[in-house]
């Protein structure tokens, strides 16, 4: 009993005292099953307060050989499990030194990725691509350009109540990691595609979630992830399409458009500006351009151009230019 007394009780008092998203709390339950599981059936069924430093080794060694996990699933895990045991030293059910991870060896970094944005192009054939002659149709026009022209999260898109949504001042207020709320602004090709879906579907209490299904139930995260992947296969866009995706193409086009990287950072939601710099990235084009356009090109003749056809010498001959 030890094991799910102690992982519930991480995850149904100290995450929640945190103020931890559900959806954050339930993968760090998952991931402490999985620990649970490995222990048990690999460690000889040892309990939390009994596990050893080179067990949890052994259990990085599982992840990585016989899970196939990269190196960035392996180091949310050991993240998981440092927290969960500092956690439980600290509500006074382990003693200090009783920690398997209070010293573990630091895990190998992973390399950070720059975002892959979608293109201009790709974006106006995406958010055309949703019919206007239906409600459904209009209403995932507006999803896609909500959250290509707010870069908001897919959760909070979901999230969003019809008291939330505030056309007349052009703004939509979403709640982001952690509780935190944050008002968005909507410019105003935003608030003419919303505005459209608004009138189609009809009244709804203040309360109600904005985006609806045929059944005029709230629409999940899920369902808006599946809604752009569908319409980006329609409309022939072979990247992997997602809302987050769409987050990082506005966030790409807003640093093009010279953008402050302080705006941006409050526009996202970003708690931390080191989350936000990932963006201030260029393209090979910009690459190119910003090459061919340094004065170089001006100041530095070619030689091909002053002496054509004529065929030089290895070397000036020293001797030579001493004597003249």
């Amino acid at each position: 009993m030890k094991w799910e007394y102690w992982i519930c009780l991480y995850t149904n008092t100290h995450c929640i005292a945190r103020g931890l998203r559900t959806l954050t709390i339930a993968a760090y339950r998952t991931t402490l099953l999985q620990f649970q599981a490995y222990m048990e059936a690999r460690q000889d069924k040892v309990t939390p307060d009994e596990v050893t430093p080179r067990q949890v080794l052994e259990y990085v060694e599982y992840l990585r050989r016989e899970r196939n996990n990269g190196d960035s699933a392996v180091n949310r895990q050991v993240t998981i499990l440092k927290n969960f045991y500092r956690a439980m030293v600290a509500m006074a059910y382990m003693e200090p030194s009783q920690n398997p991870l209070a010293h573990f060896p630091r895990m190998k970094s992973t390399p950070r990725k720059l975002p892959v944005s979608l293109s201009f192009e790709e974006v106006d054939g995406l958010l055309r691509k949703p019919p206007d002659d239906t409600v459904l149709g209009l209403r995932d026009r507006a999803i896609l350009t909500l959250l290509y022209g707010t870069g908001i999260r897919a959760s909070e898109c979901a999230g969003v109540k019809e008291e939330d949504m505030d056309l007349e001042e052009g703004t939509v207020r979403v709640t982001g990691k952690g509780g935190h709320q944050r008002v968005v602004p909507l410019n105003g090709q935003v608030i003419e595609v919303v505005g459209a879906y608004r009138r189609v579907r009809g009244e709804t209490s203040p309360g109600s979630s904005f985006f609806q299904t045929r059944s005029r139930k709230a629409m999940s995260r899920y369902a808006i992830f599946e809604r752009v992947r569908t319409h980006a296969r329609r409309a022939g866009i072979r990247k992997n399409v997602s809302p987050h995706r769409l987050r990082h193409t506005f966030a790409t086009h807003l640093v093009k458009t010279g953008a402050k990287i302080v705006t941006i950072r409050d526009l996202l939601g970003h708690r931390q500006i080191t989350s936000t710099q990932i963006y201030i990235h260029v393209t090979a084009h910009d690459l190119r351009e910003a090459v061919n356009a340094h004065p170089i090109s001006r100041l530095a003749p070619l030689v091909a151009r002053l002496l054509p056809d004529v065929k030089l010498p290895m070397q000036r001959n020293r001797s030579r230019s001493k004597a003249g």
